[in-house]
Order: structure tokens, then C-alpha cells, then sequence
């Protein structure tokens, strides 16, 4: 079958331009076998291919990737690795604690990784702070901490003081600090565990795969080469209805960001505060922000329903206007700070918020759809996914199993409105925390 819908990202990634150049890129050429072909290299892709490399030393893995890695979706993001549910279920408390296992052995694989490798993507262990400005968004960090007791979690809730000294900037009079999630440069760190996959993995950049034959050997095509083999492993997320799978269940919505240049030291000292850190809005609809290692701070703000998976460029400027005005509220001390670069990711979401982890078809797996939470969800799919190819018994196939499987949306048109209202509402009850 022709693979019609492809990722076509722009090329506006403030995470990936700030890197140093780092050469040309191994684009798949020829005709070529592999024991396994993962196809994606995000989070979840990386991992995959990562674990069967390390279970399967003899096999010969590929991951093929559509565009450069770093550039992609889970180069894009906030650079957040959560450990803590967004949403706690206080009906379901077991369905917390497993993604909490899940997420935190995440977190423990990637540290060991960056750390044995020494992969410079400003790895950060300094929590996250829920900050509030408005009385729903309180009342939310009320709901939040009720949830973080039952589940016997360590936090800190922050009077505006507290929050102010912390931070720098006195928009938020209550927040909420919790201890384990990771902060880092998303695009460095993707683009350093590709460099650094097992000698049995060949990484493939910019080769998009435009056919899939999925017979009992695997034929995936590009431009200009082709891979077979019987084993394959999609980590596409949003794009794997163009593989023929899940046609009717994954919603992909651009989030956007802008990311300043490095602040100077006369505005870090106006700006003050106690380092980096990273502030998750404590409603739906709000702004989430970073203030990096290397000085720079990042607004992200603003959501749009695309089903063409792509982020247009009118989007992007008017969203911008309003990270600009986002900017200037919570900063009134840094009158001279402007952006450099502004910016759109996909995220793909699914009705019920659960991922599609398992077997697809005979040969074929999947790891897709995080929903939001992509560096630890996507890494820790990806790890069981090759580990419940090759017959691996582990608790994280396990816990993996036993989430819900994605519920299937109504027509496109429908789904199309719904999501619409749903952020256009979101955006509109989050006021100042917006």
C-alpha cells in the first residue's frame, strides 16, 4: 500500500536550530534486509530499537526515520520527563501507580543512558512546579494534592512567595512542587540516543517510507532504497493509520513555542530566581513554561486541531502574537528579551487516553500514542514493545498489557468540532493561567 500521509514538520524547531550542525544525514539507500525495521525514532521508536539491540545482539535492526532526528515531534516538545499522572483517578488509583512504575523505570534507563554515554542535553533533576494565578486553577492544585496523598507522593505547595523566589516572575500566587520529573532539551536528547543505539543498529534519517507490503516478508520503501524483513515495529503515532492501521481512533493536535535567545547576565539578575525549571499550568488550557541551563526561556501556548498533521504557517503567527503578549505578562522585568525562534509539535491523543501498545498484525507491533506525556510514555512503550516482540517476560510488558485499549472516534467531521470546542473552551476557562 502507498503510505500517503507523511510527517512534514517545517523546519522552525528552536530545540533542534540551536544545536551545533552535526553532518549530513545517513539517508537509506538500496536495497537492504534487517532482522527488525522500527519505523519513527521519537521516544518511542528509540527505545524500541535501542532494546532490541541490546536483547537481539546478533539480529541487524533499522530505524528508519522520515525526517532529522531532533526535528521531529519528540524533538519539539517542552522537555519534560514526568513521572506523576496529570490527572490523578481517585477511582483508579492501580491505573496511576502502574503508569507511575512505568514512568519512573523510564526515567531510570534514560539517566543511566545519558549518564554511561555522556549525551550533553542539559539533563536537569530539579521537579516541577503546578502554578496557579486564578481561583479554578487553585482549586485544581486543591484537587492535585488530594490525588498526590492518596498516592503517598512527596510534594510542596508554594505560597506567591514562595513561588516568586523560586521562579522569578510573581504572576502565580499558589503552585505545587513535585520532585522527580526531569528537565532537558528534547531535540539534544533524542538526537544523542540515536548516536548513541548498540553496533547491530543502523540508524536512517530523512527516509520517509512511502510503501508498506505487509506479506510474510516486509517490504518498506522510500525514495531511494527499500528494507525487508520479517519483523516490523511501528512508533508512528498519528501517522500509523497511514500503514492501514487504526484509521478511525488517534486525534493529532499541534501544540506550539517560542524560545527566547540567552538572557544576559544584567536580565538573569532582574529576572532572579533559583536556576532552571519548568512550570505546568495547573489548568487545561494554560501556558506551560521553561527556564533552560543555558538561559533561555520558552512559552508554550496555544493548541489546533490538524488532521493534516501539519503546522501552517498562519497558525504559527498568530499564536505567536499571543506568546508574545504571554511573555511580556509574567516578565515585566525583561522589557528588551525577545523570541528567536516559534515553533508547532504534533501530539496525538486518543478518545480515552490510551495508548495502542501490542500486536497489530502478524509480524507487525506498535508503540503509539502517549498522549501528552511523551519522553517517559514513549520511551518506556518502545522498551516493551521490542521486549514483548522477542518473547521477553517483564513487568513492564506486563503493566503495558494492561492499559485499555484506544476507543473508536465517530466521523472525522464530528470529531473535528468536538475537538475544536474542547480547546476552545479550555482556553477560554484557564484566564490568567493562559
Amino acid at each position: 500500500m502507498r503510505v500517503t500521509n507523511l510527517p512534514r514538520d517545517d523546519k522552525t524547531n528552536g530545540w533542534y536550530a540551536i544545536l551545533p550542525d552535526h553532518g549530513p544525514p545517513n539517508v537509506l539507500t538500496g536495497d537492504q534486509q534487517a532482522d527488525w525495521v522500527v519505523v519513527g525514532a521519537g521516544f518511542a521508536g528509540l527505545g524500541a530499537a535501542r532494546r532490541l539491540g541490546e536483547l537481539r545482539p546478533n539480529d541487524k535492526v533499522a530505524l528508519v526515520e522520515a525526517q532529522r532526528i531532533g526535528r521531529n515531534a519528540s524533538g519539539r516538545n517542552s522537555g519534560f520527563i514526568i513521572d506523576l499522572p496529570h490527572n490523578i483517578e481517585m477511582d483508579d488509583p492501580e491505573r496511576d501507580f502502574r503508569q507511575m512504575r512505568l514512568n519512573r523505570t523510564a526515567i531510570a534507563w534514560l539517566s543511566e543512558i545519558v549518564q554511561n554515554h555522556q549525551i550533553q542535553c542539559q539533563w536537569s533533576v530539579r521537579g516541577k512546579v503546578h502554578a496557579a494565578a486564578t481561583a479554578s486553577g487553585v482549586e485544581a492544585l486543591d484537587a492535585y494534592c488530594a490525588g498526590l496523598d492518596m498516592l503517598g507522593e512527596r510534594y510542596e505547595r508554594w505560597n506567591e512567595a514562595r513561588a516568586t523566589q523560586y521562579l522569578g516572575t510573581a504572576h502565580f500566587h499558589d503552585a505545587v512542587w513535585t520532585p522527580e520529573n526531569i528537565l532537558m532539551q528534547p531535540a539534544a536528547l533524542v538526537r544523542g540516543l540515536a548516536a548513541t543505539m548498540p553496533a547491530n543498529v543502523t540508524v536512517y534519517e530523512d527516509s520517509p517510507v512511502e510503501a508498506f507490503d505487509n506479506g510474510p516478508t516486509k517490504t518498506l520503501t522510500t525514495a531511494h532504497g527499500s528494507l525487508k524483513t520479517p519483523h516490523v515495529i511501528l512508533a508512528t503515532n498519528g501517522w500509523t493509520p497511514a500503514f492501514g492501521y487504526m484509521t478511525q481512533h488517534f486525534v493529532v493536535i499541534f501544540t506550539y513555542a517560542s524560545l527566547t535567545r540567552p538572557l544576559t547576565e544584567a536580565e538573569q539578575a532582574d529576572l532572579g530566581g533559583e536556576g532552571d525549571w519548568g512550570v505546568i499550568p495547573a489548568t487545561m488550557g494554560g501556558t506551560t513554561m521553561r527556564y533552560t541551563q543555558d538561559k533561555r526561556l520558552l512559552i508554550r501556548k496555544g493548541v489546533r486541531y490538524t488532521p493534516d498533521g501539519y503546522s501552517h504557517d498562519a497558525q504559527r503567527r498568530g499564536i505567536y502574537q499571543g506568546h508574545i503578549k504571554t511573555f511580556r505578562e509574567r516578565f515585566p522585568m525583561l522589557p528588551d528579551v525577545t523570541f528567536e525562534h516559534s515553533w508547532g509539535g504534533a501530539m496525538c491523543m486518543t478518545r480515552n487516553h490510551a495508548p495502542k501498545f501490542g500486536v497489530l498484525d502478524d509480524g507487525v507491533w506498535s508503540a503509539v500514542c502517549q498522549n501528552g506525556v511523551g519522553a517517559a510514555k514513549g520511551t518506556i512503550q518502545g522498551r516493551a514493545v521490542a521486549e514483548l516482540a522477542v518473547g521477553e517476560d517483564s513487568e513492564i510488558v506486563s503493566d503495558m498489557l494492561k492499559f485499555d485499549e484506544p476507543v473508536k472516534l465517530p466521523p472525522r467531521w464530528l470529531t473535528g468540532i468536538a475537538a475544536r470546542y474542547q480547546i476552545a473552551k479550555a482556553e477560554l476557562f484557564a484566564g490568567r493561567d493562559a
